[in-house]
């Protein structure tokens, strides 16, 4: 023996006996006390070491752990009466089972007079004491210790600590022994260890040297408290602490319940069930009166310390239905936790309802259940069911009480969860019904559009919109709202509808930005926030398209600029002037414009689509190039590629609006233009080109519509207007469209005669006789245009 090994195997029988009751291993002690070397007996059943009645009626003990008198044979063929100490230990990971058998061996000489060990006054201590020698066998424990040991100190003593518990965590606590041993300095021990029977205590151990008259460490002294109470209510308060920040960590139903289950698995229960009720339809507000069974939940997570929960007799997404005699409907009925087990028989009764249950608890021997309702804001969302098997511990009321707690945080997230997918499906309802529900067909574009909510924050104030115009053009816009939510979706409303109405007065996309400009400065005003103008922002980009000119003008407002894709050509910027923000006030806008070739694609979108945390605008415009690259035939393909290629797998976290449109031409022989002379009387051979023009179409059928109203229109014009004087006609499939420029900016507006007034009934007949009529101004005076519908005359 050194100091650095004091231990003396020699001084303990010890053996090792596997599942099968073979030796498996013999040490010197055993040696010593019954004089076979290990050669001769490993290997061999142990019970040929026994003696008579023993041998022949042995079997292996229940429970971990077993102590008494047995007789063994010794090798000189006398027997021996030995108590012994077994221990069950799991030495390896297979599940095989192995049991230490000890028993300390007598004869270690007398001990001196002043043997420091034996006046050791501690043993008097409420505490448990146990005192060990220079070599780390046990020497004296006190009354205490001896309960909780459920052993004697006459036959304990010789024992180490490994062959006093059998356990692995002894290892460590030997190892402290030995410190204080070879150090001299005393240390405080927190272990796990179950000592006695099944339960598992906390031990707070204080591990002192015991020295003799000259200062020299003759043992340790150990004084332990059984410290398992405070133990499980810090683990309770860090189950508590720990569910805090694991439980809610998003807005989604069944990503917040599944987290109640992983944090109670296998902390508080080896199984748990979370079921919920179905939320009302359309979104209303969840009962708050009294449940009725039977209770309809549905299955939102589970889990189990079995791999794939096959305790699980529900899927996740099922419904099941639980009449009274339930866990689930019991606790929903009580209001309450409810505790059921197998011990109490009322399990049993609940069982009675489902035998595919009562089998499956039979399976895996679930012996304990605890239901908990989900509770929230005076709210029932549901049942939390607890089960144990692998603990072979009941539930207590602090387990009840932890179950509760760690429900009540779950519910709040759960409830907050709930309150957040109404809100966002209103919102989306919201903004779905504020957007164009299809695109209008016109002769200018043919146009495909998509739009996204952002996966996290929800929907946002983005639009688009195509906005017929008259003489054929076709008007183009896009916005963005700043922010997110119903109040965004509500502003981003009044703006679009702003827009139509502003398009529809035939505004030029600088002129109309201005006056959208305006309006969001007025909405700054009205929602009474601190700051003035700024606090409602948008951004929006104005397209007006020509098909008889084939020319575009552009304007934005904050907003990115578009992509063109002409035909045969690589997709590239357009360079407009920036503009600023809407909501700013009293800043210009510019516009540019473009002639585009008859087949070029337009694509006009919100920031969301090219901005994201992984990468730069730059990067998104590239990344957009390349998939507008090989715009096919069907612009809505050109929709889902664009969007494949540039938003994440789980969403953009801005929402998103996309519009692609291809440009068409009208061809010139669907155009006639004539120059007007100043002359009333020369009206009447004015009609008479038009008629034949008519004639040329084979429009024959709308020749009297269209005579009345081109001569109210050139009539008024050569009268009020001022020269040169222009008429135009436009035969689309279903619309001729007459059209009278002149230079004057003075426009004409309806009213209703009197009976004996003279005049001021041409615009009323140009009205009735007409599909629409009005006047837009241009750079150069007004043009008045009415569109007579084809359809409507040939029918």
């Amino acid at each position: 023996m050194s100091p650095e090994y004091p231990f003396d195997d020699a001084a303990t029988a010890r053996a090792v006996i596997d599942d099968d009751g073979v030796l498996v291993e013999w040490n010197a002690g055993a040696e010593r006390l019954l004089g076979h070397r290990a050669a001769e007996v490993v290997g061999r059943p142990a019970v040929e070491l026994l003696v008579g009645e023993a041998g022949r009626g042995s079997r292996t003990p229940d429970g971990d752990r077993w102590d008494g008198i047995l007789t063994l044979r010794h090798r000189d063929g006398g027997s021996v009466s030995v108590w012994l100490l077994a221990h069950r230990v799991r030495p390896r990971d297979d599940g095989h089972h192995q049991w230490l058998v000890v028993t300390p061996i007598e004869g270690d000489g007398p001990r001196p007079p002043d043997d420091p060990l034996d006046d050791v006054g501690l043993l008097a201590s409420p505490c448990a004491i146990a005192i060990y020698d220079e070599r780390l066998r046990l020497r004296r424990i006190n009354p205490v210790m001896a309960e909780i040991l459920s052993l004697s100190e006459e036959h304990v003593r010789g024992l180490r600590v490994p062959e006093l518990t059998g356990r692995p965590q002894s290892r460590d606590i030997e190892r402290q022994l030995l410190r204080v041993l070879t150090t001299g300095r005393g240390t405080d021990v927190r272990t796990y260890v179950p000592v006695g029977d099944d339960r598992a205590n906390t031990w707070l151990a204080r591990l002192a040297p015991i020295t003799d008259a000259k200062g020299r460490v003759r043992g340790v002294a150990v004084a332990a408290h059984d410290f398992t109470e405070q133990y499980l209510a810090q683990k309770r308060l860090q189950l508590v602490n720990e569910a805090s920040v694991r439980i809610g960590t998003t807005l989604d139903v069944t990503r917040t319940a599944q987290e109640l289950a992983d944090i109670c698995v296998p902390a508080l229960a080896d199984f748990i069930s979370v079921d919920l009720l179905d939320p009302p339809e359309n979104g209303g507000e969840s009962p708050t009166g009294r449940l009725t069974a039977p209770i309809g939940l549905r299955r939102v997570a589970h889990q189990s310390v079995n791999p794939g929960s096959p305790e699980a007799v529900v899927k996740p997404g099922h419904l099941d239905v639980y009449p009274a005699p339930s866990p689930q409907a019991d606790a929903l009925l009580a209001g309450h936790t409810i505790v059921a087990s197998m011990s109490t028989g009322d399990l049993q009764e609940w069982l009675a309802w489902d035998p595919v249950r009562a089998e499956r608890i039979g399976e895996y021997g679930i012996h304990t259940t605890m239901a908990v309702p989900i509770q929230a804001r005076g709210t029932t969302l549901g049942v939390a069911v607890l089960t144990r098997f692998r603990n072979s511990q009941p539930f207590t009321p602090d387990d009840a009480l932890l179950a509760e707690e760690v429900t009540a945080r779950a519910a709040v997230c759960i409830d907050n969860a709930r309150r957040y997918s109404r809100e966002r499906e209103t919102a989306l309802a919201l903004q779905r019904s504020l957007l164009p529900r299809s695109l209008p067909r016109t002769a200018a574009v043919e146009a495909a559009s998509r739009y996204l909510p952002a996966a996290r924050s929800g929907v946002g104030g983005d639009w688009f919109d195509v906005i017929p115009l008259s003489g054929m053009r076709v008007a183009m816009v896009v916005g963005d709202v700043v922010g997110h939510g119903i109040q965004a979706s509500a502003t981003m409303g009044r703006l679009r509808t702003a827009v139509r109405t502003l398009a529809d007065i035939d505004l030029a996309p600088d002129e109309l930005l201005t006056h959208l400009d305006d309006l969001v400065v007025r909405l700054s005003d009205e929602a009474g926030h601190e700051g003035g103008p700024g606090e409602v922002g948008a951004t929006c980009l104005y397209a007006v398209y020509d098909p008889v000119s084939r020319r575009c003008t552009l304007a934005r407002a904050g907003h990115p600029s578009p992509v063109m894709i002409p035909p045969g050509g690589a997709p590239r910027e357009i360079e407009l002037p920036a503009g600023p923000p809407l909501g700013l006030g009293g800043l210009p806008f510019e516009s540019a414009e473009f002639e585009l070739r008859e087949g070029t694609v337009l694509a006009l979108f919100t920031d969301g689509l090219i901005e994201s945390r992984e990468r730069d605008v730059d990067a998104g415009h590239a990344i957009l190039r390349d998939a507008l690259s090989g715009v096919s035939d069907s612009l809505d393909e050109a929709c889902d590629r664009v969007l494949h290629a540039l938003l994440p797998q789980g969403g953009a976290a801005d929402d998103v609006a996309l519009l692609l449109a291809r440009t068409q031409g009208l061809p010139a022989s669907r155009v006639a233009t004539w120059d007007i002379p100043a002359d009333p009387a020369l009206v009447a051979p004015i009609r008479k080109q038009v008629l034949d023009q008519l004639g040329v179409w084979s429009l024959s059928m709308a020749s009297f519509t269209t005579e009345l109203v081109v001569s109210e229109l050139v009539t008024n014009a050569i009268r009020y207007g001022t020269h040169p004087i222009r008429l135009r006609l436009i035969h689309d499939a279903a619309t001729l469209i007459c059209e009278v420029s002149d230079t004057s900016h003075t426009a004409p507006h309806l009213r209703r005669a009197k009976i004996f007034d003279e005049g001021g009934r041409g615009l009323l007949l140009v009205a009735q006789l007409t599909q629409r009529w009005g006047s837009r101004h241009t750079a150069d005076g007004k043009t008045i245009w009415a569109e007579i519908g084809l359809l409507d005359e040939g029918e």
